[in-house]
């Protein structure tokens, strides 16, 4: 079941919208958030990791900020929540090179793997499931494998959002890259605000106890 923002993370983007004007670069822990997906197929079952960080940016006021930064190959967006800075980047390559991306923006933003989250259609899960898990294979995911290959890790975080698997006969291939039924999308603007609310709440927590463990 979809659940609501929490009043906690709502507080949380409240104050946030109010400092950002006044320190727009406030010092915090950074995070790099990376939508796999094929750049420029936008709408399609694969690209719903693209879709979840249009989602975020939208959330922190940023939607229309996105700029391509050629380091990296990607659009690239950045803002502060709390203690934490966000890079948040969707790779302008396909998916099974979208790895290069997030490995040009670690090394371009000075990030070490533990520090990417990435986000990603997940066949596995029904429309309307997602679960952020640490590690392990890609499972079948060419965006994931790249990234494993490009990073030569795969100790990052990754927000794995439902697609569903195709019924029947239909071949995996062309349902990932087809678009969304028109019975799917009555659940999808659901399914992607919950997505990034998720997001959210995990990098702020997390940042969070980052910072009761450091030194004082």
């Amino acid at each position: 079941m979809l659940r609501p923002l929490p009043k906690r993370l709502g507080r949380l983007l409240s104050r946030t919208m109010s400092h950002r004007e006044a320190d727009p670069r406030a010092a915090g822990k950074r995070v790099l958030v990376a939508g796999l997906g094929n750049y420029g197929l936008r709408g399609t079952r694969h690209n719903v990791g693209m879709a979840v960080l249009n989602q975020l940016a939208q959330k922190l006021k940023v939607a229309d900020q996105w700029k391509a930064d050629r380091r990296c190959c990607a659009d690239v967006t950045i803002t502060n929540v709390e203690e934490a800075e966000l890079v948040l980047m969707k790779p302008r390559r396909l998916m099974n090179i979208n790895g290069l991306s997030v490995a040009s923006a670690a090394e371009t933003y000075d990030l070490g793997v533990e520090d990417i989250y990435l986000v990603h259609d997940d066949l596995d899960k029904p429309l309307g499931k997602m679960a952020i898990k640490l590690g392990g294979s890609a499972r079948g995911h060419n965006g994931v494998r790249s990234c494993i290959s490009s990073l030569h890790s795969d100790c990052m975080l990754r927000l794995r959002v439902g697609i569903g698997r195709p019924v029947g006969e239909a071949m995996v291939d062309r349902y990932v890259l087809g678009r969304f039924t028109s019975a799917e999308h009555e659940v999808l603007q659901r399914v992607l605000e919950q997505a990034a609310d998720l997001l959210l709440e995990h990098i702020l927590q997390r940042s969070s106890d980052t910072g009761d463990r450091t030194p004082h």
